[in-house]
């Protein structure tokens, strides 16, 4: 018996110590291929970029897994307390695995064998950063044995705070959420420490499993998750009993957060800065790397920017006629489901979607589009209301030409009509007809002095197009292009009481002939600089370009940046060319801060996920700035080396002429702002296809364009006068309450003379038909009158038979005309 006990000893000595062998060779060539797991202490995760307004204000955010890295010391000890108890209570006392959960496991998985049900893991949160960080998620021994001898080394290598770190910015949440802060602001909008017990705890439930617990699709399932959680974290004794009571008694409180743009008004803002991002650093920058970035936008010039290109957008719209409804549904039974479907315009909330239910002449009947929750359920309620014949009356003409113009409502819709409509009294359930307008624009405000964008509209809504008129759109500028043409003439020797013949020209050339008119037909003989831009006057634009040569006229368009490369032809001097709002508007920011060259931009400052600047759009040097302390040295100065693109005094010349244009010209009573100085100018294309105004004050500058995306007529009245020159003075009354009042400065040295205005002959102030015109130092106005046409100073008797109003002065006895 001994020599059998011995015999049976000695062979399971051996037995053990070959399965000892060979779970040691197991072992060896497990560990021999693991991955690097101090790859940890330098985790980078994927993290959001994102994108602020002027003020701070959140604008938008980009990524592909919406995280935001927070470190441990931030998490509250009730958010901790919930993963730990949903996840490994024993996080803290045990060494990476947990032994006693592990054969708690593994006892339960026998008694369930045959049962179908999926085997429990019992992995550690150190066992759960293994596998995330540095292993597959596949369901093997192997990948398990991995797991474990990763995380013995782990544990080994760093704190039980770093590894719970890694877990709570590394796990996914479900609804394209990772990490304990993004899911946090995905699910409840809030940050981490706002979360109360009963939303740390739903949070804490979701890892096991998002799609099993989603809040709308498996809301029941999501309740038990939650409240099994509260009980754990009562259980282990994070909270009182009557605390877990009163948390689970809560409902679930999921706010899902809007994602993309989450400033109202900002779409085409933010999506210009997310491409300057890319092509500036590139997509996994933007999407991955975390980027705070702060923008020049202003949110409340913004809003009035966007609103005011809007109403100029459908005043227009609404002229033309209605051009039928949105869409037609079947009104049999419930109409809900399927009006839902219908996509709205999500950044024009103004705007509700309705179903015309009931039509007759005097009313129509309507029911709004009802409200979806985040599994695409459908409410049950049906909110009705009513349009009234006055609030639809521009609906009677029929934009399309294929019906009578109708006399009463229910000869524009009809049941089943889907159609906007925009609330006149919510309590009274009235509505106004609305539809969005096809033809579009593009709006840009600027800082004059920095470059600085402070608002942008690319359209009527970026839900209806995406396409950014204000910065992708290649339009005709027209006359708003006239300035700069005047601005070389006037830095080259020219002066604004120059006098240029305006009659009809002929252009000759490659055997084409081409004969420019002025708007509306007339001519109006000799007359001055001021009063070619006044009027904008095309025939003595081109005369004007004739008499310097268009290669000065490109230059100068080219140094402005108008144009990259402007062809010199004649034509290009009415702005014939194609040009952006951008641009434009950059253009005139020139001539509003004394002819200093600036670079537009969208975004002041951009930092990386340590906070470091990497990109910073102000250039200029303050000597001095950093000082660490005060020695009565002088106060330190910002050394302004941008080139000048303009000399300041023809910049303040082609200003004061623009004031014209808004005191008399073109633009005059369209801009209703009487307490500071204002310059701009219209511009109208060839069969009114463009109506632009660009305009500004000394700390202000703005401009649009009105236009259809395919270029076509107008109409009537379809200028920068009647169109374009009237959103911008809506947009300057409004922004005029948030921006000082101030005066444009004259340049020292700059000579004030009156001017007779017809002559641009000298002239005694205050005499009837004169003008204070600005002229540089050793010039003034003429002595002779003298007219500028055709390449060469004109004869008397060519004079008299261009201008009739000349004679009548000579013949009237006017001293010194000739």
């Amino acid at each position: 018996m001994i020599r059998l006990i011995g015999y049976l000893f000695g062979l399971a000595c051996v037995l053990f110590l070959v399965v000892a062998a060979g779970l040691g060779i197991y072992l060896a060539g497990m560990t021999k291929d693991l991955p690097n797991y101090e790859v940890l202490a330098s985790y980078e995760p994927p993290v959001a970029t994102r994108v602020h307004a002027g003020n701070g204000a959140l604008m938008a955010e980009y990524a592909r897994e919406r995280r935001l890295f927070l470190p441990i010391q931030a998490v509250p000890d009730r958010v901790k307390a919930a993963f730990l108890s949903a996840e490994d209570k024993n996080f803290y006392n045990h060494p990476g695995v947990d032994i006693t959960g592990l054969g708690r496991a593994v006892l339960s998985n026998l008694q369930n064998l045959g049962s179908g049900r999926r085997p429990e893991g019992a992995s550690t949160i150190t066992q759960q950063v293994a596998k995330n960080f540095l292993l597959t998620a596949d369901q093997t021994i192997d990948r398990k044995v991995k797991e474990a001898i990763l995380s013995f080394r782990i544990e080994q290598t760093y704190s039980k705070d770093k590894i719970l770190e890694l877990y709570l910015n590394e796990i996914f949440f479900g609804l394209n959420s990772y990490g304990i802060a993004g899911a946090a602001l995905t699910y409840f909008d809030k940050s981490v420490t706002e979360l109360t017990t009963a939303e740390a705890a739903y949070l804490a439930a979701l890892p096991k499993g998002p799609a099993n617990y989603h809040p709308f699709r498996r809301e029941k399932a999501a309740l038990e998750r939650r409240n099994w959680v509260i009980d754990r974290m009562a259980e282990n004794g994070y909270i009182t009993q009557a605390d877990a009571d009163d948390a689970k008694k809560q409902p679930l409180g999921v706010k899902q957060r809007r994602t993309g743009t989450h400033l109202f008004a900002s779409d085409y803002f933010s999506e210009e800065v997310r491409r300057q991002i890319i092509e500036r650093y590139g997509d996994k920058a933007l999407y991955e790397g975390g980027l705070s970035v702060r923008t020049s936008l202003d949110p409340d010039l913004q809003i009035i920017a966007r609103r005011v290109l809007q109403e100029g957008l459908l005043d227009y719209d609404e002229r033309r006629g209605f051009r039928g409804p949105v869409a037609q549904i079947a009104m049999m039974g419930d109409w809900g489901p399927e009006l839902a479907k219908l996509p709205a315009l999500r950044d024009v909330p103004e705007w509700k979607l309705a179903v015309v239910t009931d039509v007759t002449p005097k009313s129509v009947a309507i029911g709004l589009q009802p409200a979806t929750d985040g599994a695409g359920k459908v409410d049950a309620a049906r909110d009705a209301g009513t349009i009234a014949p006055d609030d639809m009356k521009w609906a009677y003409r029929d934009a399309t030409d294929t019906r009578k113009p109708a006399k009463s409502p229910d000869g524009v819709l009809k049941r089943g009509d889907v159609v906007y409509v925009e609330p006149i009294n919510e309590a009274a359930k009235t509505y106004r007809l609305r539809q969005p307008p096809k033809v579009q624009g593009g709006f840009v405000a600027m800082d004059p002095n920095t470059g600085r964008v402070l608002a942008m509209a690319g359209g009527f809504s970026y839900a209806q197009s995406e396409f950014n008129r204000a910065t992708q759109a290649m339009r005709q500028p027209g006359s708003s292009f006239k300035p700069f043409v005047y601005s070389a003439a006037l830095d080259n020797g020219y002066t604004p009481a120059s006098v240029i013949l305006d009659a009809p020209i002929e252009i000759v050339s490659g055997g084409q002939v081409w004969r420019p008119d002025n708007y509306g037909g007339d001519s109006g003989g000799p007359s001055t600089l001021r009063t070619g831009i006044e009027k904008s006057r095309n025939q003595m634009t081109v005369r004007l370009a004739q008499d310097m040569g268009m290669e000065l006229v490109a230059e100068y368009a080219e140094r402005f940046g108008i144009y990259d490369k402007m062809l010199p032809v004649l034509a290009m001097s009415l702005g014939s060319g194609e040009t952006t709002v951008m641009r434009m508007v950059s253009a005139y920011a020139v001539l509003a801060n004394g002819g200093k060259q600036i670079k537009p931009t969208v975004i002041d400052r951009i930092q990386d996920r340590y906070g470091k600047t990497i990109f910073r759009h102000e250039e200029r040097n303050c000597d001095g700035c950093n000082a660490n302390n005060w020695s009565n040295q002088e106060e330190p100065t910002i050394v302004d080396n941008r080139e000048q693109v303009l000399d300041p005094m023809t910049a303040y010349q082609i200003t004061s002429m623009m004031q014209g244009v808004v005191i008399r010209g073109t633009a005059a009573g369209k801009i209703p702002v009487k307490d500071r100085d204002v310059a701009g100018k219209t511009g109208t294309t060839n069969d009114e296809k463009d109506a632009w105004f660009v305009g500004y004050t000394p700390n202000l500058v703005a401009g649009l364009y009105i236009g259809y995306d395919t270029p076509t007529p107008l109409g009537r009245a379809g200028t920068g006068s009647g169109l374009a020159a009237p959103i911008f003075g809506k947009f300057l009354a409004e922004a005029a309450k948030l921006t000082p009042a101030e005066k444009f400065h004259v340049p020292e040295g700059m000579q004030l003379i009156a001017v007779d205005r017809k002559t641009g002959m000298g002239a005694v102030e205050g005499d009837p038909n004169t003008i204070v015109e600005a002229f540089k130092p050793g010039t003034g106005p003429a002595d002779v009158f003298q007219v500028i046409g055709d390449g060469e100073y004109m004869t008397q008797d060519q004079i008299f038979s261009h201008s009739p109003q000349a004679q009548q002065a000579v013949t009237s006895g006017m001293p010194g005309l000739f």
